[in-house]
């Protein structure tokens, strides 16, 4: 269990090389109404282990069966729980250096904190890697209502309407099971859950303010973004793609195929091969880079 605030931890499973301090670690953080229990998360750690790292991986607030432990709800916006896990394992456990990763939701959250931290990170701060980060949130949102994607807008609202009704049995003072009512898309699950919960005015001023595209442009490590061409719901801005490009410390890779987190590729044979691309390319990535 990590502190990230107040009354609040987080459940992270942490996977130790014999000699912690002198492996390279790598943080990995889930996409919505993920865990670390995600075939990407254990994909990360079985390359990270085999690659010789320190493998962390977090389970955002809420998430891995922490719905008890805090009346709080987690969002895009809290990549002040990411630089908390961060500084919990410098501190803490004394690993010499680290790269953040994230999927999707969690893309958009290390992404969002390494622009925030730019030139100014911890030292122990090498790179970051995302696959398929949802860094422009509202057309991400708006694009899972489009037909062709209702049924994966409705299994994120199936499992969140699900999460927010465990919190108000838990929390009956905190939370009220009303502002559910005619709740059919996650914008307005947005709206009125999590963006009146969370400290927004509504679900625009929570998709501007929690957006990595504010400040990806400052990004100043290494930095792997891979997306794919197909994903069904991740949307890239024209403004966001070109800060993207522009910035020289960001490789952007986005292939034709691999939907969203599912770039999936021909086995090689060997029995340490488990056919998961992003996982291994992000790996790699992390051994040029910390």
């Amino acid at each position: 269990m990590i502190k990230v605030e107040s009354g609040v931890v987080v459940r992270c499973l942490c996977h130790w090389q014999s000699d912690r301090r002198s492996a390279a670690t790598v943080i990995a953080v889930h996409g919505l109404e993920g865990s670390t229990d995600s075939q990407y998360m254990l994909g990360i750690a079985r390359h990270g282990l085999a690659a010789g790292m320190n493998v962390v991986l977090m389970n955002q607030r809420n998430c891995g069966g922490m719905d008890h432990c805090a009346p709080t709800l987690y969002n895009s916006d809290r990549s002040a729980d990411v630089a908390a896990v961060a500084r919990n394992v410098v501190e803490r456990d004394e690993v010499s250096r680290f790269s953040l990763v994230g999927f999707s939701m969690g893309g958009n959250l290390v992404l969002k904190l390494a622009g925030e931290w730019g030139e100014d990170g911890p030292r122990e701060f090498r790179s970051v890697a995302a696959v398929c980060p949802a860094v422009d949130l509202a057309a991400s949102a708006d694009a899972l209502h489009e037909m062709a994607n209702r049924i994966y807008e409705y299994y994120f609202l199936m499992q969140l309407f699900a999460r927010f009704r465990r919190k108000v049995k838990l929390f009956p003072t905190e939370f009220d099971i009303a502002r559910l009512r005619g709740v059919s898309t996650l914008r307005e699950f947005d709206d009125r859950v999590t963006a009146y919960y969370c400290g927004f005015t509504g679900a625009d001023d929570y998709y501007q303010r929690a957006a990595a595209a504010n400040v990806i442009d400052r990004v100043a490590v290494p930095a792997l973004i891979i997306h794919a061409a197909n994903d069904p719901f991740i949307r890239l801005r024209d403004e966001t793609r070109g800060k993207i490009l522009a910035n020289p410390h960001i490789s952007f890779v986005e292939t034709e195929d691999g939907g969203h987190c599912a770039f999936l590729g021909e086995r090689n044979g060997n029995s340490d091969d488990d056919g998961r691309w992003a996982e291994n390319q992000v790996i790699e990535f992390v051994k040029r880079t910390v």
